[in-house]
């Protein structure tokens, strides 16, 4: 009988059932947080990538004193093989796609707008939202980028406009996100004089692979 009594005066005791209930919800905030951070980290990493890749572009060519700076296919090559070592665990050509478009003036004309050309790489079904490479021979093409924030090029000069699209790749689950695509672009000015009449071959015998916008393809 005093043991019964004991029982009804105590007063201590775990909060077993207040963690049961409480815990999945602090667990689902806990990783729906997670999962937001990754997703921003993702976006930042993708800009930077895309920054990367036209800043990288607008400063290739081979040095010369006599003559403008002409530029390779393993020139774009080894670009797109820095931004896919820089990517890291984001896979970016396994998931992604990068488009290099250089933004040039028709030649005989003052101001025409036109993609010049558009070298493509990664393995996610995406196209230049502005066109294929001759776009704009026609005079469609103001410039590229958002509307009433298109960026053009000078006369003689190039433009190096980059576009990635990326498929998120969740840390946890896409339950927390759903299935979110980043899309981000860049553009840079080529740096010096550069020959823009056409992308070279280092040797014409044994020519380097041409990242074609018609091939799906990543880093091999």
């Amino acid at each position: 009988m005093s043991v019964l009594k004991r029982l009804a005066r105590a007063r201590s005791g775990v909060a077993a059932v207040e963690m049961a209930l409480g815990l999945p919800v602090v667990l689902m905030l806990g990783m729906w947080g997670a999962e937001l951070g990754s997703l921003a980290i993702t976006h930042m990493r993708v800009s930077q990538l895309a920054m990367q890749i036209a800043d990288n572009g607008s400063r290739i060519g081979d040095v010369s004193m006599l003559e403008s700076l002409k530029i390779y296919e393993s020139d774009i090559n080894d670009i797109l093989s820095g931004a896919n070592v820089q990517s890291g665990n984001l896979d970016l050509f396994e998931h992604g796609r990068v488009v290099i478009s250089s933004l040039e003036v028709v030649p005989s004309t003052a101001d025409t707008q036109y993609i010049h050309w558009q070298r493509c790489k990664g393995k996610r079904d995406y196209q230049s939202t502005y066109g294929p490479e001759g776009t704009g021979t026609d005079g469609s093409l103001g410039g590229m980028g958002p509307a009433g924030e298109e960026v053009t090029a000078a006369k003689d000069d190039a433009v190096i406009f980059v576009e990635i699209e990326y498929a998120y790749q969740p840390l946890i689950s896409d339950t927390f996100v759903g299935d979110p695509v980043i899309r981000t672009t860049a553009t840079f000015n080529v740096r010096d004089d550069r020959d823009l009449s056409q992308i070279y071959q280092r040797n014409a015998v044994s020519p380097d692979p041409v990242a074609r916008c018609n091939v799906y393809d990543g880093i091999s």
